[in-house]
């Protein structure tokens, strides 16, 4: 850590929501019950899509992919946030908390790019339907796999050495868990620079896949008018509804949650919408993909009859 005449901090307190002890026990049983649901739905979906062999399509490719992420970042966050909760100590070491904001900020970023490779597997499903075989290959699958997870993982790298550089005046962090920007306001020192390093990382990460993302659906919704059928444009539509629901619910929290202004009642907004993306989003996401999936629906009704003729 930079800044030698500083008292090194080896361990932070997350005093997210220690204003409101009132609430703790009830907050303790949705967070609980909210993360069952989040591992058991995403883990269910990674299931029947393995196990159904007419779910072996990119489309259910990059969903499995989502539903992996959905698992595990919520996972970096919640199960601390519930110890914390029924804790009267609620610490982190320093290495922890650097630990816990790596994996969550490389699964984000992870998600929005992966968010992006959907967006152009739905723009190839409907806009070269007869050539969707060939582009979206396996070869071409893996690597729109793997790049996200490739790209947000040096996103966050890079912003943890950043951040770890800096020296800390004290330990409290307002929030339930190690984000960076409740991070950046315990430096003692000056962190401009740190903070424009940040900023240029999370503006490419968001702006550069919602620009894939925005380009694809333009380009998708104008195929979808030119199809002469209602019920072809409602077939072709039906198939990024949910898609584009994720999206607006994702990306919108993310915003909502970033671009407040740095004030005492919009930390306790920060907070709240915190609580949307990182723990309410991963156990809406196989509910959103899945409730207007048909063949979803129809390899859990075939799982179901297998398991109680």
């Amino acid at each position: 850590m930079a800044g030698n005449n500083f008292t090194e901090v080896t361990f932070f307190i997350l005093s997210g929501f220690a204003n409101h002890p009132e609430l703790h026990v009830s907050l303790f049983m949705m967070f609980l019950f909210i993360y069952l649901i989040t591992v058991l739905g995403n883990l269910g979906l990674i299931l029947i899509i393995r196990i159904d062999s007419q779910l072996h399509t990119p489309m259910y490719f990059f969903l499995s992919n989502l539903a992996f992420i959905d698992i595990f970042y919520s996972s970096t966050v919640t199960p601390k946030a519930l110890v914390n909760l029924q804790s009267i100590q609620k610490t982190i070491s320093f290495v922890a908390c650097f630990v816990q904001m790596y994996f969550f900020v490389g699964l984000v970023c992870s998600e929005c790019f992966l968010l992006g490779s959907m967006a152009y597997d739905r723009y190839v499903a409907i806009c070269n339907p007869l050539l969707y075989p060939v582009v979206m290959s396996q070869k071409v699958c893996r690597w729109l796999g793997v790049m996200p997870y490739m790209m947000g993982f040096t996103n966050s790298l890079v912003s943890i050495c950043v951040i770890s550089r800096l020296a800390f005046c004290e330990a409290s962090i307002n929030h339930f868990f190690c984000d960076t920007t409740a991070l950046l306001a315990l430096s003692c020192v000056d962190a401009f620079s740190t903070e424009m390093v940040i900023f240029v990382l999370a503006g490419f990460t968001l702006l550069s896949s919602l620009f894939i993302i925005t380009v694809t659906y333009i380009a998708i919704i104008s195929a979808i008018l030119q199809i002469r059928s209602a019920a072809g444009r409602e077939k072709a539509f039906s198939t990024c509804v949910s898609h584009i629901v994720g999206v607006t619910v994702f990306y919108g929290s993310l915003i909502f949650t970033y671009l407040q202004p740095d004030n005492t009642s919009s930390l306790t907004q920060a907070q709240v919408a915190s609580v949307f993306y990182t723990i309410v989003i991963p156990m809406l996401n196989p509910l959103i993909y899945s409730l207007r999936n048909k063949d979803v629906k129809n390899a859990l009704l075939k799982a179901f009859q297998k398991l109680f003729p």
